[in-house]
């Protein structure tokens, strides 16, 4: 983009525009099937170890480096080859939150939409194009580390007057609300684990508004969606 925009609508993905935590629990089941609930808990283990370096969740880096921790024959035991199928082939369309795309195609009435997410470089991008989420933001796709730390990279993509950012994690809109507290409203959906966690809640301010799922964005106006701080913005009409 090379002009600026009055609006543009930032969207996180997990838990925000579809049901990551259902993933987790179809990915942790079929772990136990295959393998056994003790290489589950390993795989689990090792899932989190590599999210705390990182910073991000990597399920395919974790079965990598859990396939190398494994004893022997283990590793090459074509159960544990077969994982990466699971999840690279997994049908993340049907774990879209009820009203996600339609909230999408609302929000295209006064701005463009970006997905913005932190995510690996293989099933992130997957996840995005095999729910339909890609189609539905015209690849307008941002997939960072830390999304919060690269509000300059995205500013310079789409420039705007005014952002609107819906995320699950109170932390991210606390940081991202620090960038930028004139040009952000931050929209807070109840949904997922985060979203329901006492100390994140008590740790970090509210939002500028609170939704309990993402369809309740179809009855919202732009109004609403802007709040004070963008009352200047979007003034232009609909496109």
């Amino acid at each position: 983009m090379t002009r600026k925009d009055d609006v543009a609508f930032l969207l996180d993905v997990d838990n925000t525009l579809l049901d990551n935590d259902r993933v987790h629990d179809d990915l942790s089941e079929h772990l136990e099937r295959q393998l056994g609930a003790e290489s589950r808990d390993r795989y689990w283990a090792t899932f989190e170890a590599l999210r705390a370096e990182v910073g991000y969740a990597d399920y395919l880096g974790a079965l990598q480096r859990f396939r190398c921790a494994e004893p022997g024959s283990a590793m090459n035991d074509p159960r544990l080859l077969l994982l990466s199928s699971f999840l690279l082939d997994y049908p993340f369309a049907d774990r879209l939150y009820p009203g996600a795309l339609a909230a999408l195609a609302h929000l295209r009435n006064w701005g463009p939409t970006v997905i913005v997410s932190d995510g690996d470089v293989v099933l992130q991008p997957r996840k995005v194009q095999h729910s339909g989420l890609w189609d539905a933001v015209d690849g307008r796709v941002l997939i960072y580390v830390h999304k919060e730390h690269m509000l300059a990279d995205l500013e310079r993509r789409y420039p705007a007057r005014h952002y609107v950012m819906v995320d699950d994690k109170l932390r991210i809109l606390a940081a991202m609300k620090e960038l930028l507290p004139d040009r952000l409203t931050t929209v807070f959906p109840r949904q997922g684990h985060y979203a329901h966690d006492a100390r994140e809640l008590a740790a970090h301010p509210p939002a500028d508004l609170a939704i309990e799922r993402i369809g309740d964005l179809l009855d919202c106006d732009l109004r609403a969606l802007l709040g004070p701080a963008g009352a200047g913005a979007g003034e232009g009409g609909t496109r």
